[in-house]
C-alpha cells in the first residue's frame, strides 16, 4: 500500500520536509495560541474594541458603547469573548469595570496596529 503522507516527487528534499516538520510540530503551543488570538481578533467590531484599548490603555464598556455606537450588551458580549480567549484583562473600581489588553496579547497584535495606524497617519504613543 502506498504512503499518502509522503511526496512522490523524484527529487523531494527530505531534508527540507523533516526540518518544517520539526518547526511545526515543535511549535505547537505558539500556533494554536496565535491561531486561537487570530480567530478572536478576526472579527471586526473585537478587532477595533482591541485597537482601542491598545490605543486608550484600558476602556470600560460605556466608553466603547459610545465610541461603536453599540449597546453595552453587545460590547459586554464581544469582551466576555476576549476575556475569556485570555487577550483581555480587567480591574474594577467602584461599580466600574475597565478592560485592558494583556500584554502577551499586545506583543502579538502590535503589528496590525502599526499598520492600521500608518493607513489613518495616526501618530503611535
Amino acid at each position: 500500500m502506498e504512503n499518502l503522507n509522503s511526496c512522490i516527487r523524484e527529487k523531494a528534499n527530505q531534508m527540507q520536509i523533516q526540518d518544517c516538520r520539526s518547526i511545526i510540530y515543535g511549535g505547537k503551543d505558539s500556533f494554536l495560541q496565535l491561531s486561537a488570538l487570530l480567530s478572536l481578533a478576526g472579527n471586526e467590531v473585537r478587532l477595533k474594541i482591541l485597537y482601542l484599548l491598545d490605543r486608550e490603555k484600558e476602556l470600560c464598556p460605556c466608553d466603547l458603547s459610545d465610541i461603536l455606537g453599540m449597546t453595552v450588551p453587545a460590547i459586554s458580549q464581544h469582551l466576555r469573548k476576549m476575556k475569556d480567549g485570555h487577550l483581555i484583562e480587567f480591574r474594577k473600581e467602584g461599580q466600574t469595570i475597565f478592560y485592558f489588553l494583556k500584554s502577551d496579547s499586545l506583543s502579538l497584535l502590535t503589528p496590525f496596529f502599526s499598520i492600521i495606524n500608518q493607513e489613518n497617519l495616526i501618530p503611535q504613543t
